[in-house]
């Protein structure tokens, strides 16, 4: 008998492993969410008739998120700066769903205006009586090298990706622990998990984020019915790069680069929205090898040191030539 249970263990456990590691080399999120996505709730049941407001509502994985929770049933408010590509991704959004014009509401928002940022709320709130789910979605990016970086982008980046956010999360919450529910969803980033060149300031701005979230959830725990959760995305089809800042607070991207390699952005805010309606607390969504890294700086940071700076210094060299240096990791630099 013993030998038998051992045989099958020998036969079973291998085949365990292997199942496993088959499924990590086609993952393109964390198992608990891939396992959501699987045998959880599902977003369109869970998500419908629920009011949700959307900053960076107005382009990429914002404007993404609005039209698949449209397509839900769900009631919006949608904010960013841009108001007339607002009431463009309203329209579409009335385009593929069955919502009415009074379902979604237009509300222009500008993180770095931290004092509107109460009346912006108190009117979010009174529009339909009630926010169940924030998503901190606005902020943007950066590319440059610190050696090159002025300070103010650094304060621009604090000031927007951290402080606005904070600002609007601490407008909205006394309002859902009153109601004893509600969910706060922030778009961190893998480089709020582990940092990256290019990036000194962004990467710094979202560890912010991920150390305010992490020790708000703590601070929770009397009101189990809010969700605080962060969503770390790998490299996604957006405009995050075409607004990034450069090493002048005003200067612009000179290229955005090719994005073919990125996780396609329907995909992301699929996946954000089902760790949502399953009250995922941290999300990691990254194609490979990206979600990779995710788990090495996890589980092995001493091989992600080593691995990140191999890659980060072809990333700099890729940068100071000129070349893509989001896709050419492996494409060796022009000399003169």
């Amino acid at each position: 008998m013993e030998c038998c249970v051992a045989s099958a263990l020998l036969f079973f456990i291998p085949l365990y492993l292997l199942i496993n590691f088959l499924c990590f080399i086609f993952a393109d999120a964390d198992f608990t969410l891939l396992w959501a996505g699987l045998f959880g709730h599902r977003p369109e049941n869970k998500l419908k008739g629920l009011v949700v407001w959307v900053t960076g509502a107005s382009s990429g994985i914002g404007e993404e998120l609005a039209l698949q929770l449209a397509g839900y049933g769900s009631r919006l408010i949608l904010s960013a700066r841009r108001e007339d590509e607002l009431e463009r991704v309203k329209r579409c959004c009335l385009e593929r769903s069955d919502l009415q014009d009074e379902d979604i509401r237009v509300l222009p928002l500008d993180l770095l205006e931290r004092t509107s940022h109460e009346g912006k709320a108190k009117a979010a709130i009174q529009y339909f009586g009630r926010i169940d789910v924030l998503i901190n979605n606005g902020g943007r990016s950066q590319r440059s090298l610190c050696l090159e970086t002025s300070i103010d982008v650094y304060q621009a980046l604090m000031e927007l990706n951290f402080l606005g956010t904070v600002s609007i999360t601490k407008q909205v919450l006394p309002h859902m622990t009153q109601r004893g529910t509600g969910s706060i969803v922030t778009v961190s980033s893998v480089v709020g998990l582990a940092g990256a060149p290019l990036a000194t300031g962004y990467s710094a701005s979202k560890h912010a984020l991920q150390g305010f979230f992490n020790s708000l959830r703590t601070e929770l725990t009397d009101f189990p019915n809010i969700l605080i959760s962060t969503v770390c995305p790998g490299p996604v089809q957006s405009q995050i790069v075409q607004n990034a800042f450069t090493e002048e607070v005003h200067k612009p991207v000179a290229a955005a680069g090719n994005q073919g390699h990125k996780m396609p952005t329907s995909r992301c805010a699929r996946l954000m929205l089902v760790g949502i309606a399953n009250g995922v607390k941290e999300m990691w969504i990254a194609q490979q090898p990206f979600l990779l890294f995710y788990y090495a700086w996890q589980y092995a940071p001493t091989f992600a040191w080593f691995i990140t700076n191999m890659l980060g210094r072809k990333r700099v060299q890729n940068f100071k030539a000129g070349l893509d240096a989001d896709t050419a990791y492996f494409t060796k630099p022009k000399t003169s």
